[in-house]
């Protein structure tokens, strides 16, 4: 009798953790991102289908969803640690030892979890409604790169401690990645597109290419993710 009792009681704290940590994500100005996300997607869509010259691909659909997704990730990546601190939530988080990285990593994993499901939504529209595409393939090659840049945005409010700082840091961040597609190598291309090879490269090259620089980019985003947990431990700094 104990031990379901303590089962139901874990869950019951684990289902109450994850809906006050959903308000908090989906709390303020982010609404604001999920309509320009959908209105996106909305536009392409219904541009591509009343366009007879319209020719979509799999790499135009991963590049359509990217959009999307980089929006989702923006601002409760960005701005919840200062939301934590304009609603003296951070005191509280410090005051219990430990605490406050289990809260963060649960709210990124809610916040991963949302993203996902939405895109994966969305994918499927694309599917239906443009070209047929690997739907949950799409999905998990997008969130390399979501995950990314999430993880950063995470990392750099640590540091700046302000929305808006981050958010235009974030920006510069994001158009040296776009600018960089050019010019950087290939394992260090965040917006590679594994669903568009180039014309001189076999499909295997490509595949291994497309490969390290997912194992290069998630490592990359490990990192980011210990040193924002390590920034937390500056209490002064927040409180």
């Amino acid at each position: 009798m104990g031990y379901r009792f303590r089962i139901k009681n874990i869950i019951f704290m684990i289902t109450r953790l994850v809906k006050y940590n959903l308000k908090i994500i989906f709390a303020n100005k982010f609404i604001y991102f999920l309509s320009a996300a959908i209105i996106f997607f909305l536009l392409v869509t219904i541009l591509n289908l009343a366009s007879s010259d319209s020719d979509p691909t799999a790499g135009l659909v991963y590049f359509w969803l990217l959009v999307p997704g980089i929006l989702l990730i923006f601002y409760p990546t960005v701005f919840g640690i200062q939301n934590d601190v304009d609603t003296r939530m951070i005191e509280i988080l410090f005051g219990i030892p430990n605490y406050r990285y289990k809260v963060w990593l649960v709210r990124m994993l809610l916040i991963y979890v949302v993203v996902f499901v939405i895109l994966l939504i969305l994918s499927f529209l694309s599917s239906l409604a443009l070209i047929q595409i690997e739907i949950f393939e799409m999905v998990l090659q997008l969130m390399f790169p979501i995950f990314f840049l999430g993880c950063l945005a995470f990392m750099t409010s640590t540091l700046t401690k302000n929305g808006n700082g981050t958010a235009v840091v974030m920006v510069v961040i994001g158009m040296f990645f776009w600018i960089g597609t050019g010019f950087l190598p290939h394992k260090f291309n965040l917006f590679l597109n594994p669903f568009s090879a180039p014309s001189d490269v076999s499909e295997i090259v490509w595949a291994d290419m497309a490969f390290n620089n997912r194992i290069y980019i998630f490592v990359l985003t490990l990192i980011w993710v210990l040193v924002g947990l390590i920034m937390m431990q500056k209490r002064e700094k927040f409180v």
